[in-house]
């Protein structure tokens, strides 16, 4: 066979039917979450559709976000698509870091997103990235203990009876743990639950002037409440549990509580996956009477950097995997109750997803979050469980660190909130802000 034939040959090979472009393979950075190791799993489909194939990089919440914020920063394109959140997105969109996608199909519907989820990921009235899946965080508990304890879970719970439940379904003895929350050092990891948590006890962390508030009463009385409790009713090492680790004891039966994101709902009742299955239920994340509940707003979502090679295969693979396609393949495979939740309004109106069990409070607790107002006290930024502006990642990982440290007993709560005030205030000082 002559060069050119050769050549030629392996033109065709690359081709794929749909509109006659290339066929790509696209590196995909993502976080190792069960919707998303789900996901992998069904990528087969993507590229049977498209002649697509995917490589993906599946890392730990916090090293994620590490890898890609480096890589955006640095324009280093290790990746066609970057799994990022409501925090990066309108930072990263505002800089020009971001394809828009407001140019997807008609078939995909983006109207269809929930509005909420659609206003956390644009700029400017612009969207830079699609939620595969939308959530807020509400308490999943063990009907079973609850009962056993002579308790009854109220539909809108106070932090006072949360702690009061936990030490009367804790058993030691039997290695059950009242209560599982997040301590793991990270912005997004412990860093989130802790402020949102803060949220309800009238915490902020800045006040208007753009001043750190971690010398406040508030501050104090949030942490050690959080410490007191999980101390006497939380599992060992529990500074250092994140998500997965404290999905991991409540799959096992280990956790009578677990206040954490509302997507874990369809994982602590799968029977495959969870021992307690038949014995959980769900209720809004607890509050102080101050107004203010200690649910977060969140999406996890796919972005392509700004000067990517691989745009309109990456935007392929965006529709296949965020779009309603996605939603039906999965019921397909899986059921009802294991699609992604809380991205598409469509969902929520499907009879079909009505009755699964966590649906409504999935959703009812996506609305209840609102970053606009998310403190008792006026505050400057956006954001519920952070702060909308670039500096936030940095100082919240440094003042998760010293928390993470605080609970496990390496410093008091006061040294603790003593370095999260120097920290934030000399960051917002070299930043400008103050």
């Amino acid at each position: 066979m002559s060069l050119k034939s050769t050549l030629c040959a392996a033109t065709a090979l690359s081709l794929i039917t749909a509109g006659g472009a290339f066929a790509e393979n696209l590196t995909i950075a993502t976080v190792n979450n069960g919707d998303m190791i789900r996901m992998q799993g069904l990528t087969d489909d993507f590229t049977a559709k498209t002649g697509h194939t995917v490589e993906w990089v599946t890392l730990e919440e916090n090293v994620l976000r590490q890898r890609v914020t480096t890589d955006i920063s640095t324009k280093g394109g290790a990746f066609d698509i970057m799994t990022i959140g409501m925090y990066e997105t309108p930072i990263w969109g505002a800089n020009g870091w971001l394809v828009s996608l407001d140019d997807l199909s008609a078939e995909y519907d983006a109207a269809d997103i929930l509005p909420a989820m659609a206003g956390g990921l644009s700029h400017d009235g612009t969207l830079f990235a699609a939620p595969f899946y939308g959530e807020s965080s509400m308490v999943m508990y063990r009907t079973d203990l609850m009962a056993a304890a002579g308790l009854e879970m109220p539909d809108a719970p106070s932090w006072s009876f949360i702690a009061k439940a936990a030490r009367a379904m804790t058993d030691r003895d039997a290695e059950i743990n009242g209560i599982c929350l997040r301590g793991k050092a990270g912005w997004g990891e412990g860093g989130a639950f802790i402020t949102a948590m803060s949220n309800s006890f009238g915490a902020r962390w800045f006040d208007e002037d753009w001043n750190a508030q971690f010398d406040t009463r508030e501050w104090s009385d949030t942490l050690n409440f959080y410490k007191n409790m999980m101390t006497d009713a939380g599992p060992a090492g529990y500074a250092t549990n994140g998500f997965n680790e404290n999905l991991s004891l409540f799959q096992q039966g280990k956790c009578g509580m677990w206040i954490d994101a509302t997507v874990a709902a369809s994982f602590v009742t799968n029977p495959k996956d969870s021992t307690v299955a038949d014995k959980v239920s769900f209720t809004l994340a607890p509050d102080n009477g101050l107004g203010v509940r200690s649910n977060w707003l969140w999406a996890w979502a796919l972005a392509i950097p700004a000067g990517s090679q691989k745009e309109a295969a990456a935007k392929q693979f965006i529709e296949w995997a965020t779009g309603t396609g996605y939603i039906e393949l999965v019921a397909a495979n899986e059921g009802w109750a294991n699609v992604p939740p809380g991205a598409r309004t469509s969902l929520y109106e499907n009879p079909d997803y009505k009755s699964v069990p966590f649906a409504q409070m999935t959703l009812d607790s996506i609305l209840s979050a609102d970053p606009n107002n998310s403190t008792v006290d006026p505050s400057p930024y956006v954001g519920v469980q952070f702060a909308a502006i670039p500096e936030f990642a940095g100082i919240a990982t440094e003042v998760s660190q010293e928390f993470s440290a605080a609970y496990a007993g390496q410093q008091t709560i006061a040294e603790a909130l003593e370095k999260a005030q120097a920290i934030t205030n000399d960051a917002m000082e070299a930043a400008g802000y103050r």
